[in-house]
């Protein structure tokens, strides 16, 4: 990396980082990996599930179970990118660790970010690809080390495919036994070690593997080990000022080379200090993801959350395609508390941004794309392959009863006033210094292109190119208000035309 890049990394982190408030406590998001198996340009942090990158969502879920959380932040390949994502919020701090040496070695770095900081309290460490973790795993975590009153605790997950498969690092806990055979007594399921995969695989297939715990001995095979199926999720709570006693004690001795947060077990131990581990509520939560296809099993298990939550609320045609951001989830929620029923429809493929409003009686046909601040009246109906969408800062609005028909691409600074009906083939935009209004009792049909105008109420449009335009409602003898058929601007450019 040039230094000019290590530089700016470093400035940049300095501008997005803020101050810390007195809470006690604090979340570290390992979030410096690239992640090669993901096969990816892009960082492995900002892939996303369900339309938010994991590294947010893990911020989020701390932000969200912890009253006054502060967090840090630890970035690496591709730093600016994820800093950017985060962008500047309160009580957080960027750490940069310009080389990844291991989990360890990134808590080290964050650790050192925020001395003086903190006096005492508990410190979360998470890694940045759990983008299923949510906000009620974090505040049972939490509790579950006061009520634990361990000095760390580690969130483990039960691996339920073939032990070939399972990557993550092994839950090493006390036999029944020692190695002579003498009962280990309340010791008994005690976390004594937690042994990476890789350190497993290159254990001697006819050795025994034997750790010391107490002054005892503890044996284990290498397939017994590779069969245990609890695993480490790579987060963890411990008390602040244990951990900063400890953290610089860690070693790279093991087959990577790296420093491992693992080992923080085993140093644990010999102070005295005890170790507990709890499993979430929730299995899923503990997913973290290497490749593509967990990325997608992940996707699938967010949507199958979402669609639990509204199956009873709004009609889905497909639980399998759609998609509507958990902000316009939480106000469907809200609504349906209030008693009133929604009757909202979701066809196919249908796609609702996180800025969306939506009211009643709304329905939307296959493959519906909306997004950006767009506000529907009651009773609108849009028809299939339809685009709506605003420009940051902008607002589309359709009042009460409208009807967009196949295919239409309406974005930008635009009102639809009520009862109006915009059919098939019709292209519209507003921009912030041409705001496109449209009046109540409208129709526009036809191949027909609008920007920035006014339509008064009542008109009807037909095959016509409007530009800038303000289109009067004015009636005939027979009081009804003349239509606009056919109309085409003066060409531009006409003499660059000739026939072949």
């Amino acid at each position: 990396m040039s230094d000019n890049n290590h530089n700016e990394i470093l400035k940049r982190a300095k501008e997005l980082s803020t101050e810390f408030e007195n809470s006690g406590e604090v979340s570290i998001v390992l979030a410096a990996g690239h992640g090669k198996r993901i096969k990816s340009q892009k960082s492995k942090m900002l892939h996303k599930i369900w339309g938010i990158p994991t590294v947010e969502r893990v911020y989020n879920a701390c932000r969200n179970g912890i009253d006054g959380i502060n967090s840090v932040i630890v970035v690496g390949i591709k730093a600016l990118d994820v800093m950017e994502v985060i962008g500047k919020r309160k009580r957080n701090v960027f750490a940069y660790q310009e080389t990844q040496n291991g989990t360890g070695h990134a808590v080290q770095i964050a650790l050192k970010s925020i001395k003086g900081k903190l006096s005492k309290g508990i410190v979360y460490v998470l890694p940045g690809d759990m983008g299923l973790l949510n906000s009620n795993t974090m505040a049972k975590f939490r509790q579950d080390f006061i009520d634990s009153k361990a000095d760390m605790v580690v969130l483990t997950g039960i691996f339920g495919g073939n032990p070939a498969d399972n990557y993550y690092g092994r839950i090493i806990r006390v036999k029944e036994t020692d190695v002579d055979g003498k009962d280990s007594g309340i010791d008994k399921g005690n976390v004594i070690q937690i042994m990476e995969y890789k350190d497993i695989m290159a254990l001697d297939n006819n050795k025994p593997h034997i750790i010391d715990y107490k002054s005892r001995h503890y044996s284990f095979t290498k397939d017994e080990l590779i069969k245990n199926n609890e695993f480490n999720s790579g987060v963890y709570a411990f008390d602040y000022n244990k951990l900063i006693e400890q953290i610089d004690n860690l070693t790279s001795n093991n087959v990577q080379n790296e420093i491992y947060i693992t080992d923080l077990i085993n140093l644990f131990n010999k102070k005295g200090y005890s170790v507990a581990a709890v499993e979430p509520e929730e299995p899923y939560v503990v997913m973290g993801f290497n490749n593509k296809s967990v990325l997608k099993e992940m996707e699938a298990i967010a949507r199958e959350r979402i669609y639990n939550k509204l199956k009873d609320i709004i009609e889905i045609d497909d639980p399998e395609d759609f998609y509507i951001h958990e902000k316009v989830v939480e106000k469907l929620v809200e609504q349906d508390a209030k008693g009133v029923p929604l009757d909202i429809k979701i066809g196919k493929g249908v796609h609702i941004g996180a800025d969306v409003d939506l009211h009643y009686n709304v329905e939307f046909h296959k493959n519906v794309f909306v997004d950006g601040n767009v506000v529907f009246g009651k009773n609108c109906k849009v028809w299939e392959n339809v685009h709506l969408s605003a420009f940051p800062g902008q607002t589309l609005k359709l009042g009460d009863n409208v009807e967009i028909l196949w295919g239409d691409i309406i974005k930008g600074n635009i009102i639809i006033g009520d009862n109006s009906r915009i059919e098939s083939s019709v292209n519209m935009t507003g921009s912030d210094e041409h705001p496109l209004r449209i009046g109540k009792h409208v129709l526009i049909k036809g191949t027909s292109y609008i920007f920035g105008s006014v339509i008064e109420d009542g008109i009807f449009i037909e095959h016509s190119v409007i530009i800038r335009k303000r289109i009067k409602s004015v009636k005939d003898a027979h009081g009804k208000v003349k239509p606009v058929k056919f109309y085409l601007p003066t060409p531009k450019g006409s003499e660059l035309i000739e026939n072949l």
